[in-house]
Formats: C-alpha cells, structure tokens, sequence
C-alpha cells in the first residue's frame, strides 16, 4: 500500500479512471465524501467504493484494470492433450488425408472434450501450442499443368473478345 500523501501523476487517462484519481486526490486534500461526490458528479457510495479500495490495495487499485472475459471452455490440461491427440495423424480420426486444418481440429476437440469451438478461435488456440494448422490445396491432384498452358496460349486469344472499335 503507498502512503496517503502519495500523488499519483496525472497522465492520458480515461474519464472513468481520472474520476477515481481525482476523488483520491481530493481526500487527500482534505474534502468530504459528500462534497467530492457533487464536484465530480457520482454517488457517495461510488467515491466510498473508491476511497476504501485505495486504502486497501493502494492507489494503483484506482486505476482501469483488464477485462477477466470469458472463463476458457478447456482446462490447460485439456490444451496441453491437444498435440498428442493430433500426433495420432488425420486419418486416426476419420479423416481422409493426413492434413491438419482448423476445421479438423475443431471437430477431434469436439469429440475428445464435447467443446465447441469455431475454426478461428482454435486457430488461436493453436498457435498458443506452437502449433499451426495446414490448408489443403484447392486445386485437383489430376490437374494437368501443360494442357492449361498450351490452352492458355493457343485457345484463349481466338475465345478472348476483341475490342470493337468505332466506324
């Protein structure tokens, strides 16, 4: 806890955040509760709630803190069985080919522990683990890379539509 005489200098805060600092800061000038309320337009019990944190936990305690945001659906155990459930390879799981893509891995978490997460979401998940999800190749195995090109050069000009000029 910081001494009561302590200051805390006022730098780019948040109205919110610099509210909490001024009322502190008041106190420490010597106003009332009361009178702090009406300057800065808040409840009693707002600057109560505030001054009392401040006595507690310092005035840092005043200061804007992180969002907790949601509890994580997995435990870090659960996360850290991941990569060997994928060690087991694709086809381990009913998929055909072995490559790994967001999708998949959704899905074997799905069924290993009955969450559901989107594909973006284990995506982060993934790279946390070092991991990194690959993205099959949307072209055909049977492509024929020559016919494209000889066609490429030799049908599209004649298939290709000319410019009309006018008369």
């Amino acid at each position: 806890m910081q001494p009561a005489n302590q200051l805390v200098p006022f730098q780019a805060l948040d109205v919110i955040e610099w509210r909490r600092l001024r009322a502190w800061y008041l106190f420490l000038s010597g106003w009332i509760q009361v009178k702090i309320a009406e300057a800065l337009g808040v409840t009693q019990g707002a600057v109560s709630q505030w001054l009392k944190r401040a006595r507690q936990r310092g005035v840092e305690a005043l200061r804007r803190g992180k969002a907790p945001g949601a509890r994580p659906k997995l435990t870090a155990d659960q996360k850290a069985q991941i990569p060997q459930l994928l060690a087991r390879g694709a086809t381990a799981w009913g998929f055909r080919g072995e490559v790994w893509t967001c999708e998949r891995v959704a899905e074997v978490i799905k069924r290993e522990f009955q969450v559901q997460y989107t594909p973006e979401h284990v995506g982060r998940i993934l790279k946390k683990l070092r991991w990194s999800c690959q993205k099959p190749e949307r072209r055909s195995v049977r492509r024929d890379e020559e016919a494209i090109e000889q066609w490429r050069d030799q049908q599209w000009p004649e298939v290709k539509k000319k410019p009309t000029r006018p008369a």
